[in-house]
């Protein structure tokens, strides 16, 4: 079968100035980003992973890197725009879905609207996103398995923490955000999206001081989970592929949403509590595997493309300090602009989305100019 990847010829051996490509960067983001503003009116949705709300988050993204801060209203102008192409589209109150959902878009509505000044429009969509609280406590509320990210309890958790940096407050009680916590963990102990329900219960404080049996079994998971990582590098996808019904390794998933690319955020956030040397190894595995298979056809998106497999370099670079993970990232933001890759790709089935396309580029390649901040949309672990 073809290879999933562009095999990588680039040096890992030099290191790479990020400020030598400032000008190329900004001249591909601005070139990307009008590309975007002309065709946001295509989406069909209203969601953060392929609809106009991701589309207006890459604005906002633009609005608040200090590399374009010298014109952030003309960002922030768009931002609205966008929104207000689907404003009506969905249902406002008690929402939990974050990535897939009403509650991703009245997050990022209340960020736009705080970023422009706009306090009491701000409030209104906080409001909106705050009354999910609700419908997140009830165990019969979802599905069993459905806390991941994409449509669930853990996708809400990482919204809190994402508004609460925007906004520098807290916005949910501390109670709130533990009997969350504890719905998700009696809920189950093994869904789809496994390692960003891990990650959303390890990122709150309150939750780990407060419930620290949960939070030992919580790492008895995460250990078994690193157990599972493959002589490459990589994680099964899930459960059953696993041992002796592992993948081939011609066939293995390198992607943010199957793999590496996507656990690495989890390994990261666990050295950071646990403070165990053993996760830093296990997160730089990861970001060996990606560099040798992480150039992939699937395009240049966020979710299974070359941006999101190259903010695992981001995140290395800021976890470790090595400017080796930073020269990675830059040659894996240059190779999408290489003929073999635009020529040899597959167009994604949302071109201008932030997670499948175009906008989740943008806000990868306006990252290399700030790498010290850069964080992989929604997903800091800092």
């Amino acid at each position: 079968m073809a290879k999933r990847y562009f095999k990588n010829i680039y040096s890992d051996s030099h290191e790479s100035n990020s400020n030598t490509y400032h000008e190329f960067w900004k001249d591909k983001v601005n070139s990307l980003m009008q590309r975007v503003s002309r065709n946001a009116s295509s989406s069909s949705k209203n969601t953060l992973y392929t609809g106009s709300t991701g589309i207006a988050y890459m604005f906002y993204h633009l609005a608040i890197s200090s590399e374009f801060k010298n014109d952030p209203s003309t960002y922030l102008n768009k931002a609205t725009k966008v929104l207000k192409l689907k404003e009506n589209s969905f249902t406002q109150k008690k929402s939990n879905q974050f990535i897939s959902g009403d509650a991703g878009v009245n997050a990022v509505s209340a960020a736009i609207y705080h970023q422009i000044g706009d306090e009491k429009t701000a409030e209104m969509y906080l409001k909106y996103f705050e009354d999910g609280v609700t419908s997140c406590k009830p165990i019969d509320s979802l599905k069993p398995g459905d806390d991941e990210l994409f449509v669930g309890r853990a996708g809400y958790l990482y919204g809190v923490l994402w508004l609460e940096k925007v906004f520098g407050r807290k916005l949910i009680p501390d109670q709130d955000v533990i009997d969350i916590c504890l719905t998700i963990v009696e809920s189950g102990r093994a869904a789809h999206g496994l390692c960003t329900i891990l990650q959303a219960l390890i990122s709150f404080p309150c939750f780990i001081k407060n419930e620290q049996k949960d939070v030992e079994d919580i790492k008895k998971c995460i250990d078994l989970l690193i157990s599972l990582q493959t002589p490459t590098g990589n994680f099964p996808t899930k459960i059953l592929e696993s041992g002796s019904k592992q993948r081939p390794e011609e066939d293995e998933l390198v992607h943010w949403c199957h793999g590496a690319p996507g656990v690495i955020y989890l390994l990261a956030k666990a050295y950071l509590v646990f403070k165990e040397p053993t996760y830093l190894e296990c997160c730089l595995k990861c970001g060996d595997l990606v560099w040798t298979k992480g150039l992939l056809k699937k395009g240049p998106g966020l979710c299974h493309g070359i941006a999101g497999n190259g903010y695992v370099f981001l995140l290395l670079y800021r976890l470790t300090g090595d400017k080796k993970h930073l020269n990675r990232a830059i040659q894996f933001g240059k190779f999408i602009f290489t003929d073999e890759c635009i020529q040899g790709s597959r167009i994604p089935d949302n071109l201008y989305s932030l997670y499948e396309g175009l906008a989740g580029t943008v806000c990868y390649l306006s990252d290399l100019m700030q790498p010290e901040k850069a964080s992989f949309p929604f997903l800091d672990v800092f």
